[in-house]
């Protein structure tokens, strides 16, 4: 058995610092009491209209109807089907979420939902992450796909404006997830996020991607538009969507096409349309069909276009496998539109194989980085497939002064003082006193500028999201402790609405391991009629509290006159009390309802 750091240790250096360690002591008795309500309640109301694989998805990955699940119980169960799951405290960037999942690691945020945000939290929490998107890992043809989707996200471009939206969003969630925060607060965090979204009108390929993944993973039925079940995260993880979706007349079923793509959602009201796939396949189809349009299978002027769109670092590929990782400012095409150079402004990478090459990381090229891209005239093959012999006879070796004449017009001058060359390939030439120009005469790199390092390519191939080796190129920082999500560590009583949460749990832990007859005896009964009272003298608005006893009190066959009291307090609470706990005293009192 792995421990959770045996499996931290496993995952790339730059994901490291997002993996936290479960400190299971954190959650409160409340806290598996609000666990507790939901799962029983959720598998209630998704026991006909979930996937089937849900329920026993649940049970083989580790997730209990009783507790918040451990981090170690939930890998006992995913390393069966080669996967493995870590903690995380609060939110994550898109782009490592989605490596996580490339990695087949399930990204569990630690923080559980708070009482006052049981029907819907704005935050990631562990019912959501665990209960949500575990269950149908156990489904090989699923669990596939989503590592596909994860391989795909984290090459997507995302733009700048995506990234104002991530943290608008973040600030958001976080905010209305804390119990503290005031009316003013909650409004300047929405102001800021719909400013976000307003001037993010162009969707980069990462939001358009991000919407397959809400339409999928996230909010996805599968079946037939008439015929369909649950299997979204964010549908099987909320009580009253997970209901409400039913409603045919309210939201309406749209087959699943890579057409989902151009339907924007809101993370904050439940959605009036969803899409239906008709099994995995169809949804790896539908995937594929996007990806096939991804700068990152594609290449060209036109994605390195789109790259200087986004106004991030990202990197494009040449046909040697170099990779330039920067933020790219310019590309130079011909008349057929073939690109013949690029640039970047800012620190900048070259890496080969997601590894950065010597002397060719971000101090070396801090202010920016440009080279020509095709071949040389009089040369039939691409520069980087010539051998040291080879290039020799072309005119082309150390410690001389070479030329190089590109087919673009593009010439470059210098004295050529080093190759680095990789599996039998020339990757970078490095030039000192060189000059470059266009093939109109203009400079694209001056002697004075120094040391010329140039990429060796014909093509650009592929262009995708992020740097080629981020553990010498990192993009994202990990929060703060103070930016995750607020959990109350005292229940304002002094401790003592959190005891009495501890004394029932215990009470029903110990019943459920006794005979019936044990668990009905006079002792218990007296026991529950003595907390009865002293919840009733406390006067605590807990409603969660009252239902929780009132449970213990009809499985241990309480007299009327102590289960009624409970009842009356409960009624008065859901009369008492907001539409969100109206309706969550209701699900309780139904489920107790014979």
């Amino acid at each position: 058995m792995q421990t959770q750091q045996e499996i931290i240790n496993s995952l790339p250096s730059h994901l490291r610092p997002f993996a936290a360690v479960q400190d299971y002591r954190r959650y409160t008795p409340r806290d598996q009491a609000v666990w507790r309500f939901l799962l029983h309640q959720l598998r209630n109301n998704l026991s006909q209209s979930a996937e089937s694989t849900y329920l026993e998805g649940l049970g083989k990955t580790g997730i209990s109807l009783e507790s918040i699940p451990r981090i170690e119980e939930m890998n006992d169960g995913l390393r069966e089907i080669g996967w493995h799951a870590v903690v995380v405290d609060g939110f994550v960037p898109p782009a490592i979420f989605m490596e996580f999942q490339a990695q087949r690691v399930l990204v569990i945020a630690v923080d559980m939902r708070t009482f006052e945000h049981m029907l819907y939290t704005p935050a990631p929490d562990i019912v959501h992450e665990s209960a949500g998107h575990a269950p149908f890992i156990i489904d090989v043809d699923y669990a596939e796909f989503l590592q596909r989707f994860g391989e795909l996200g984290m090459h997507a471009i995302a733009s700048r404006g995506d990234m104002e939206v991530y943290q608008a969003i973040r600030a958001l969630s976080i905010i209305k997830e804390n119990p503290r925060a005031s009316a003013e607060q909650i409004s300047a965090a929405e102001h800021k996020l719909t400013a976000a979204i307003a001037a993010n009108d162009t969707p980069s390929e990462a939001a358009l991607l991000s919407r397959l993944h809400w339409w999928t993973v996230e909010y996805g039925l599968v079946g037939t538009p008439d015929d369909y079940r649950i299997f979204g995260a964010g549908l099987l993880s909320s009580l009253g969507e997970s209901v409400n979706c039913l409603d045919d007349e309210k939201v309406k079923k749209l087959p699943l096409t890579v057409d989902a793509i151009s339907c924007a959602y809101d993370i904050t009201c439940e959605q009036p349309q969803l899409f239906v796939t008709r099994n995995c396949r169809h949804l790896s189809q539908v995937l594929e069909e996007f990806g096939r349009q991804m700068c990152v299978n594609r290449g060209g002027a036109e994605s390195v276009r789109q790259a200087i769109q986004a106004q991030t670092v990202n990197t494009a590929v040449t046909n040697a496998g170099l990779e330039i990782s920067g933020q790219f400012s310019d590309v130079l095409t011909d008349a057929v539109g073939n690109v013949v150079y690029v640039n970047t402004t800012g620190p900048t990478q070259l890496a080969y194989q997601g590894k950065e090459l010597p002397g060719q990381g971000i101090a070396c090229h801090k202010e920016g980085f440009g080279c020509p891209v095709g071949r040389l005239q009089a040369m039939e093959r691409c520069l980087s497939s010539y051998t040291v012999d080879e290039l020799k006879q072309h005119g082309i070796a150390i410690d001389t002064e070479v030329k190089l004449d590109f087919l673009s017009g593009i010439t470059v001058v210098g004295w050529l003082k080093k190759i680095l060359r990789r599996d039998q390939k020339n990757l970078v030439f490095t030039f000192e006193g060189c000059t470059v120009r266009s093939l109109q005469g203009d400079i694209l790199f001056d002697p004075a500028w120094g040391v010329f390092d140039m990429a060796v390519g014909a093509a650009i191939t592929s262009v995708y999201g992020g740097s080629a080796d981020q553990d010498a190129f990192p993009l994202y920082r990990v929060a703060e402790k103070s930016e995750a999500v607020y959990t109350p560590a005292d229940d304002g009583h002094g401790g003592k609405l959190f005891d009495f949460y501890q004394k029932i749990r215990n009470f029903r832990e110990a019943s459920c391991q006794a005979s019936k007859s044990i668990l009905v005896n006079d002792a218990g009964k007296q026991k529950i009629a003595q907390w009865t009272q002293e919840l009733l003298d406390a006067k605590f608005q807990e409603w969660l509290l009252y239902f929780e006893l009132l449970e213990i009190a009809k499985m241990c066959e309480c007299s009327e006159a102590v289960c009624q009291p409970l009842l009356d307090q409960l009624k008065k609470l859901q009369q008492e009390g907001d539409d969100n706990q109206r309706r969550l005293i209701q699900y309780g009192l139904d489920r107790l309802s014979p």
